[in-house]
């Protein structure tokens, strides 16, 4: 995939996509211009049928994702115009996020700090190694974060940790994050990816028009009610049973086999 800069890397392989943050010599500190090819890279693969689970993984052994790059911050964030400019840009990478109907897993290591955290929030799924440290330390600099990003966090955690989270600014380790619910597992450092690849491929082999619909459905339930689109929940699920993956499924049970899905 060609991209703008060389601080992301996206490719794929045996069903899954991956979304590689290639900034190490800053921990991963995310850049405008990473925030803008994020979008991209999130469209492709939400387009490419090849792709049916995308994981999101920092590059080096330090860090998923330190946060944004505060070097820009002089000059692309230094009053709220400026800010504004740059929250658009984001806003697109979020939204890119949001649209994105495949399985998502963010592959956790070493540092996930504010916009790194709040990126690792936006992932279906959670799975960190041991060394794993978690923090939103926006009161320590004196940002504002938004109503979206909190309520993405306190629907994870809970108003109580939420608060700890954002009040303190304090590092979380791996351990206290799985046991607030924070991330689905953690396991020793040595054994994360081939986790992670165990988990994507294991997602990668069900059927795919199931896996959209059960995604959609968690969506929709975490909407106020107001907000819901129960119609189009009950639209995918008719699209499953309706599905020649369907078929496939109750023919390879019968067989004793395991089934080939196509996500039609």
């Amino acid at each position: 995939m060609q991209l703008a800069t060389d601080k992301m890397i996206a490719r794929k392989a045996d069903g899954i996509g991956w979304m590689i943050f290639n900034n190490p010599e800053r921990r991963n500190a995310v850049s405008l211009a990473m925030r803008e090819a994020m979008a991209q890279i999130f469209d492709a693969f939400r387009k490419d049928d090849e792709v049916r689970v995308l994981v999101m993984r920092g590059a080096g052994e330090k860090a998923f994702v330190s946060g944004a790059d505060i070097s820009e911050f002089e000059d692309k964030r230094n009053n709220a115009d400026a800010a504004a400019v740059y929250a658009e840009a984001s806003a697109r990478a979020t939204d890119a996020m949001q649209r994105f109907d495949k399985p998502l897993i963010a592959m956790i290591h070493g540092y996930c700090i504010g916009g790194g955290l709040g990126t690792a929030l936006g992932a279906d799924m959670r799975i960190a190694s041991e060394d794993a440290q978690f923090a939103i330390p926006a009161a320590k600099l004196g940002l504002g974060y938004g109503f979206s990003a909190l309520r993405q966090l306190t629907d994870v955690v809970g108003p109580a940790i939420a608060s700890e989270i954002l009040f303190t600014g304090r590092r979380m380790p791996a351990s206290r994050a799985l046991a607030v619910g924070l991330v689905n597992l953690v396991v020793p450092a040595d054994q994360l990816e081939a986790t992670v690849v165990e988990y994507a491929s294991e997602i990668a082999a069900n059927a795919p028009l199931t896996v959209k619909a059960s995604k959609a459905t968690i969506g929709q339930i975490r909407k106020d009610p107001s907000d819901r689109d129960v119609d189009r929940v009950e639209t995918l699920i008719k699209a499953c049973f309706d599905s020649e993956d369907y078929q496939e499924g109750r023919r390879a049970f019968m067989e004793k086999r395991k089934p080939q899905f196509r996500g039609r």
